[in-house]
């Protein structure tokens, strides 16, 4: 993960003694794996860094994979607002944005009920504004539409609520595949650092290293790009589109990896 301790200097000072993350499977932590099988992911790092300058701090995760953004506000908001924690982060819409129905002007009515009972109760809400897939695929290039209509939607509910906002959609380090896993829709374990560092920088901490390209490597050959985006299609883009058909989500049976605040070790 990027350092966002100073070089010099005091140490930052963590005003928030605990944190609840809600979401999907962005906040659940896919693809950053770790060796016994378990997801870590951006906001298990954000955790940790600021359990480095708040003792006793306590966090939870309550994001499951494949969650649209109605059920997150449904299952997962009541759950936050009772662990009454000084920080709250809610992600979610690109599920949505995925499926026939999308709607975002009932996403941003969603969002907006929502982050107002975390408001209310006291939190600090931080939003994220997603990246841009342009250049990173050609499919997903396709939803602009719906990524700008979403992105709007989450900055007006930062804007109207006094949230935190970390801004990823010009960060053109996200073009990079390396930032990517192996299904080209959830971050790679770099990816989950740049995501954790530039949300680190929202809150205050850190600067803007984490938009630095990574070093330069030799470009695929034509027919590797086409070998890769066959397996892709077998392996990752079959298997969805399946699940779409079935009605299932990648979620079914899933629970929260960590659905109560607890200290970080």
């Amino acid at each position: 993960m990027l350092d966002v301790t100073p070089a010099s200097g005091p140490a930052p000072q963590v005003p928030w003694g605990s944190f609840v993350a809600l979401g999907d499977s962005f906040t659940e932590g896919l693809d950053d794996a770790l060796p016994d099988g378990t997801f870590r992911g951006w906001a298990d790092l954000v955790a940790t860094e600021l359990a480095l300058h708040r003792p006793g701090f306590c966090y939870a995760n309550l994001a499951v994979r494949g969650r649209l953004l109605p059920q997150v506000v449904a299952e997962q908001v009541p759950r936050a607002l009772r662990l009454q924690p000084d920080l709250v982060s809610v992600v979610g819409g690109v599920n949505d944005m995925l499926r026939p129905s999308f709607d975002a002007a009932m996403l941003q009515r969603c969002l907006d009920r929502a982050v107002a009972q975390l408001r209310w109760q006291g939190a600090d809400v931080v939003l994220v504004v997603g990246v841009n897939p342009t250049l990173r695929s050609r499919l997903l290039a396709r939803l602009m539409p719906r990524v700008h209509a979403l992105n709007a939607a989450v900055a007006q509910v930062a804007e109207r609520h006094g949230c935190f906002a970390v801004d990823l959609f010009d960060a053109r380090v996200f073009d990079d595949p390396r930032l990517w896993s192996a299904d080209r829709l959830h971050l790679s374990a770099e990816g989950h650092a740049r995501v954790a560092a530039a949300y680190l920088q929202s809150l205050g901490f850190g600067d803007d290293a984490w938009r630095e390209p990574l070093p330069a490597q030799d470009a695929a050959q034509w027919w590797q790009r086409r070998a890769d985006d066959a397996a892709w299609v077998r392996s990752h883009l079959g298997p969805w589109l399946g699940r779409r058909v079935r009605g299932q989500s990648s979620g079914l049976g899933v629970a929260a990896k960590r659905p109560d605040l607890t200290p970080v070790g």
